[in-house]
């Protein structure tokens, strides 16, 4: 299995935080290889821990394994773009949001918000284990929300890519010069005291 650069190689951080953190990245470079039974439960596993308003749990992930019968559906909802390095993705999964309370069924304003930190848990999660977890907003989500039968109640997050990490020079040149963990901008300019104005 290849092993992924080393993002604390590429990044600095201001303040001392825990080494997973920066150390998880977002790259491409797959190796095919599929990922197992007990992996996959792993890391749904960690996104289940994940705070949520009133415990109320929003998430629901759609996936495919690579090599069944639902991957073409899944792999057929990416853009092109995508398509071209997640071939060789071990799973591809789709994010459902339950927009309502199940309590009352009335609108609950933060369940895109607490879907979003399943995600992170399930990203940390597989960031410890070796494995590349890869959010995506390149795809069809009206195709997503008809092929995979989405109820109403229920907006579409975001879709992930979930492998084992490849040899980044079997990507296309373009993507093979995006392969490196990204910076961060400074944390004083994402914070504010008090309200809000332009910096």
């Amino acid at each position: 299995m290849s092993q992924l650069p080393d993002a604390a190689q590429n990044r600095k951080v201001d303040h001392a935080i825990e080494p997973l953190i920066y150390r998880r990245w977002s790259p491409r470079a797959l190796s095919g290889e599929g990922i197992s039974e007990e992996e996959m439960l792993t890391l749904f596993e960690a996104a289940r821990w994940a705070p949520s308003t009133y415990n109320e749990q929003e998430w629901h992930f759609l996936y495919a394994r690579r090599d069944t019968p639902q991957w073409p559906a899944f792999f057929g909802l990416l853009m092109k773009d995508n398509q071209t390095w997640c071939e060789n993705a071990a799973m591809l999964v789709v994010i459902l949001a339950h927009k309502v309370f199940a309590k009352n069924g009335k609108p609950n304003p933060v369940h895109l918000f607490d879907c979003g930190s399943a995600f992170e848990n399930l990203a940390l999660q597989g960031a410890a284990m070796g494995l590349v977890v890869h959010g995506m907003a390149g795809f069809d989500f009206e195709r997503a929300r008809s092929e995979l039968r989405v109820p109403d109640d229920h907006d579409i997050a975001a879709m992930f890519a979930v492998g084992r990490p490849g040899d980044p020079e079997e990507l296309p040149e373009k993507l093979r010069q995006m392969e490196v963990p990204s910076d961060r901008r400074p944390v004083h300019e994402s914070i504010q005291e008090g309200a809000f104005r332009k910096h």
